[in-house]
């Protein structure tokens, strides 16, 4: 699968790119979450635990660990989620006891540290993450061509801040067709997006089932061979078994936050695209009237301050912007959006007016966990205490990223690559 599926194309550096594969290995890919203070309160009701696991998905994970320690999965809380094929410690907050936390027993799961705290967490409660790669394989000069590509997004300030393949899926990346699907009310065609598209990179008796389910449409005998594992699909079918054509109701089933992930997903592409044009038009690096900017703060965006680009203020950001104290933007939208102006807004409503969407349609009565409002996303993010190595054969790289930014958009940078496998 190419990335222009999930609308990425270009790049800032005309540099040859490295080649190679990520995620060969699991640790070949080590995250870890730098969390917001939470002060420990010996008294606090809740157990906060760092969470190390590796080849779990995040949703999967948490429902494994409820079913484990025989509590709901709503009393689990996490502030970020993390793709499958890695090593991640992540940020857990659990309503149970700690002596319940400290003897959970999970293949690959292992608890750090843990304490008592006062209150939970909740997605977006990080400030970023650390990240130590391994990309294999790689072309013999990849040393000089990643230098290259290093100086040059270093004279940007950053790289392009795609929303990586993570969020589309990393196997099957069609979590934005479901989206899609969502936002036009297409809610049979959404099930069946989600349950159809296999993928042999699955393994084989997810592929099988899949398969099936396209070409029968049979909601009991797919019952029979959908993998155990595949528990969220599993849901799916159970609901329409009891409930035969109910694909509304079906997506009541999932955890409001994986539904969710596929407006936000389909919501990721559009800016994935708009991203693209902009770079394909020569508008990615400098700022222009027109332009909408946020604020920068410790190397992180802040929302909250968000203002457009005049000509009498033109020259004022420009300054800011190159004292990384602002940010460009691109739109994310949604219910409420927020147009930039001139040539960069036209590119914004040409990706929306192309797809046939209204702001109306991400907001939804029954499902209104779904809603999206939309906002603005910087289009570049600053990789923080960059470090490449090359032992001849393979390129490491550590760096951190503030929270929401992809690890794999700054790797694409360096590798080239337009297969979505060589991403993991």
């Amino acid at each position: 699968m190419s990335e222009r599926e999930i609308g990425i194309w270009g790049y800032i550096s005309d540099c040859e790119g490295t080649g190679g594969r990520l995620k060969v290995f699991p640790e070949d890919f080590i995250v870890e979450e730098i969390p917001a203070e939470i002060p420990e309160d010996p008294e606090g009701k809740y157990t906060l635990a760092f969470v190390r696991s590796r080849n779990w998905e995040t949703n999967r994970l948490v429902r494994n660990i409820a079913r484990a320690m025989g509590i709901s999965r709503k009393r689990i809380y996490f502030a970020g989620t993390k793709d499958k094929r890695a090593v991640t410690t992540q940020v857990m907050v659990f309503n149970a006891p700690m002596e319940d936390v400290l003897s959970l027993k999970i293949r690959d799961v292992s608890i750090i540290n843990a304490y008592r705290v006062s209150k939970p967490v909740f997605l977006g409660d990080l400030i970023g993450n650390r990240f130590e790669v391994i990309i294999r394989d790689v072309k013999k000069n990849s040393a000089e061509s990643a230098e290259c590509a290093g100086k040059i997004m270093e004279r940007y300030g950053g790289f392009p801040n795609f929303f990586g393949v993570q969020r589309f899926g990393s196997v099957r990346p069609i979590t934005h067709l479901v989206g899609k699907h969502l936002i036009k009310r297409e809610f049979r065609m959404a099930v069946e997006t989600y349950l159809g598209n296999p993928s042999e990179l699955e393994g084989e008796d997810a592929c099988r089932a899949r398969k099936f389910f396209e070409e029968t449409g049979d909601v009991t005998e797919s019952l029979k061979i959908y993998p155990r594992h595949l528990m969220f699909e599993r849901a799916i079918l159970n609901h329409l078994a009891r409930n035969p054509g109910d694909y509304e109701g079906a997506f009541r089933v999932l955890p409001e936050n994986l539904s969710r992930m596929f407006v936000h997903a389909y919501q990721s592409y559009l800016f994935n695209t708009i991203l693209s044009r902009r770079i394909e038009e020569g508008l990615f690096g400098e700022v222009n009237v027109g332009d909408i900017v946020m604020g920068m703060e410790l190397g992180m965006p802040v929302k909250r301050e968000i203002f457009m680009v005049r000509e009498h203020n033109l020259e004022k950001i420009r300054k800011r912007v190159k004292e990384r104290k602002a940010i460009p933007t691109g739109i994310v939208f949604g219910s409420e959006p927020y147009f930039a102006e001139g040539r960069q807004g036209e590119i914004e409503r040409e990706v929306i007016e192309r797809e046939g969407i209204k702001p109306e349609d991400f907001v939804f009565d029954d499902l209104d966990f779904l809603t999206s409002r939309g906002n603005r996303r910087a289009l570049m993010s600053p990789a923080h205490d960059l470090k490449i190595s090359f032992n001849g054969e393979n390129l490491s790289l550590s760096f951190y990223l503030p929270k929401g930014c992809y690890a794999t958009s700054l790797l694409r940078e360096f590798m080239k690559v337009e297969d979505l496998t060589a991403y993991g």
